[in-house]
Formats: structure tokens, C-alpha cells, sequence
């Protein structure tokens, strides 16, 4: 355990780019494992995620929830516009293969508490350790390192256009959605610029992908997942 605080000791890059890291690197072998597997290797990537949340909370200062209502409405504006704009443009398939959709309550049929168990796993992860990990990767180090190396010196206020589309535009390229992705990283970097911290970003992610699991879950839409 030790071990990875000492990896993020390091330096403000390795605190902020081996948490996400860590996170995503499941991911490579995450759709090779069968179907049963992926729910299981998410559940590890979320503990995983945890963990390293938790080592990088007092390395990383600008990790810290914040509430506000721009957050709030910030976040139910990307929902709306992730579902709303689903049907009118192609899906980013070369990065990712159109294979099953995330559907416990199908995959683990006849078993009700593992098929909640996975909802829920994939609720509390999307909700409470994507956004601080993708938001100090992509908002906070991000951001400002394509500004200046030495990104702690610049004002999370501080806006430079050519980051501001890079960064969102590669965001939005890591999900199946892209385009819904790019704006979405637009929303929430706009945010962090306008209050000058991290904090109502993470709020909003977390509102977005929370008011997303209910959406998936009332409509059957498992293909957002």
C-alpha cells in the first residue's frame, strides 16, 4: 500500500497521471476475459480507483468536492445532452467494439442480488471515484501541462483556447459517445475556469453519471453503459 504513495510522492505528475492510469489499465484485457469477467474486473478497477484516491488525497490539493448549483445544473445540462444527441451521429468505433452493452440484470439472469450488486457497483464508481480521478487527470494536470510544464504555477482560472479543445477533444475520444464526450469536457473545464477550483467539475461528473445510472436503469438504455 506504502508503495503507490511513495510512486505519487514523486512528483505533482505522478500524483495526478498514475492514479488514472492504474484505473484505466484494466481496460486493456477488460473485453478479452468473457462476458462474466467484465463485471468483475470493474468492480476491481473501482476498488482500485478507490485506493488510489485515497493515497492522492493529500498529494493532490486541488481534489476537493465543492457544491454549488452551476455544478448541479452543469451536470443534469451534459445528461441531457448525452442522451439527447445519442441518435444523430455515428459512434466512435474505431476505438471501442460494439459488443454486448453492460447489462447485469441480462448477463447474471435468475440471480437478482448479483445483478443488483453489479448496478450498484458500477453506480457508486461512476459516481464517487471517476470524477475526482478523470477530473485532476484531464481538467486540473492536463489542462495546464500542455500549458507549461511546471502546470502547478498556472491558475486553474486561467483559460488558453488550444488546451481547452485538445483537452476536451481527447476526452471526448475516450468514451463511445464522442461528441457528447467533447462537449461534455468543454462543460466541465468551462466550470473549473469560472470558479477558479476543481471541486463543482467533480460535482457535476458526479451528478452526470448518477442521473445516468437512473436513466439507464428506468429506460433499459444499457448501450450508455
Amino acid at each position: 500500500m506504502n508503495s503507490l504513495k511513495n510512486y505519487l510522492q514523486r512528483s505533482p505528475v505522478h500524483a495526478r497521471f498514475l492514479p488514472f492510469a492504474l484505473f484505466i489499465a484494466p481496460l486493456l484485457i477488460q473485453d478479452q476475459m468473457g462476458e462474466p469477467m467484465r463485471y468483475w474486473i470493474y468492480l476491481f478497477r473501482t476498488i482500485i480507483g478507490a485506493w488510489c484516491v485515497w493515497e492522492m488525497r493529500t498529494l493532490v490539493p486541488e481534489m476537493r468536492w465543492a457544491f454549488s448549483w452551476e455544478a448541479l445544473i452543469a451536470g443534469a445540462l451534459v445528461l441531457a445532452i448525452w442522451v439527447g444527441l445519442d441518435p444523430f451521429y455515428p459512434k466512435n468505433n474505431l476505438v471501442f467494439k460494439q459488443g454486448n452493452p453492460w447489462n447485469p440484470f441480462k448477463q447474471f439472469e435468475g440471480n437478482a442480488a448479483l445483478a443488483w450488486f453489479f448496478f450498484l457497483v458500477r453506480t457508486v464508481g461512476t459516481t464517487l471515484v471517476v470524477p475526482p480521478l478523470e477530473e485532476v487527470f484531464y481538467r486540473s494536470f492536463l489542462y495546464r501541462y500542455l500549458v507549461k510544464i511546471s502546470f502547478e504555477d498556472m491558475p486553474l482560472s486561467r483559460m488558453h483556447w488550444l488546451s481547452f479543445f485538445v483537452t476536451s477533444a481527447f476526452f471526448g475520444l475516450q468514451h463511445f459517445q464522442w461528441l457528447a464526450g467533447i462537449l461534455c469536457g468543454m462543460i466541465f473545464q468551462f466550470l473549473v475556469i469560472r470558479k477558479n477550483r476543481l471541486g463543482d467539475a467533480m460535482l457535476a461528473h458526479a451528478t452526470t453519471n448518477f442521473l445516468l445510472s437512473i436513466w439507464v436503469l428506468w429506460k433499459g438504455a444499457w448501450s450508455f453503459w
